[in-house]
């Protein structure tokens, strides 16, 4: 459950603490804390801040307004404010392309999810040109599974009208060894990518310290 910042130790409340240690050290949550500034007489930011994280995970950069206002406490001003700053963000990285050479090259757009405590599976969508189009969270599991079918991955896919699909999934605890399970649903949405027209084109998993690519591996053969 979210504490409330009055719960929170002054010097550990969002703000005071991307003032003291930069803002890569603060958690999704935290970050859109600074950005709403505050809650309402009936929300916390912090409780706020999490309902926001789980739309934005959900839509990526696909969120829009009607998402964000649809949320109690969320009125145009903090709507706006919030697709300011996404669109911010992107257009400062869409130039560089984004583009996905080497599995290593997708870290950057995930490894904000090696501290979820559950699995997060997550599709990461390219152009032709291997230029991320968008990132997506599909299904959130338990502690060691994350259950997920082809048809909630390729939904948004052919939305996007990619050209090809990376999968990622966290692993909260143990190894970056794919499990039994890990190597069937690969198998699976890499089947229903040829169907589709929309190769699969890896499956990374990956931790705090670590990842493991199936491309890499030979394991996606």
């Amino acid at each position: 459950m979210s504490r409330s910042i009055g719960q929170i130790p002054e010097h550990d409340r969002p703000r005071e603490k991307l003032l003291r240690k930069g803002a890569s050290v603060l958690s999704d949550q935290e970050l859109l804390a600074v950005i709403l500034g505050k809650g309402t007489v009936q929300i916390d930011v912090m409780a706020l801040a999490a309902k926001i994280a789980r739309i934005v995970d959900d839509k990526g950069l696909a969120v829009r307004i009607e998402d964000l206002i649809a949320v109690e406490g969320i009125g145009e001003a903090k709507a706006t404010l919030i697709l300011a700053a996404i669109e911010f963000a992107r257009r400062r990285i869409k130039p560089e392309g984004l583009k996905i050479t080497t599995p290593a090259d997708i870290l950057p757009l995930i490894q904000h999810y090696a501290d979820r405590k559950q699995e997060h599976f997550l599709s990461v969508t390219v152009n032709g040109a291997n230029e991320v189009l968008n990132v997506r969270v599909v299904s959130i599991g338990l502690i060691d599974r994350a259950p997920v079918h082809p048809r909630e991955v390729f939904a948004e896919v052919l939305t996007d009208r990619a050209s090809g699909l990376i999968l990622a999934h966290n692993h909260p605890a143990g190894g970056l060894e794919p499990s039994a399970a890990d190597i069937q649903v690969t198998n699976q949405i890499k089947q229903s990518g040829q169907i589709v027209g929309v190769p699969l084109l890896d499956h990374i998993i990956f931790n705090r310290t670590g990842y493991y690519s199936f491309l890499e591996a030979g394991s996606l053969c």
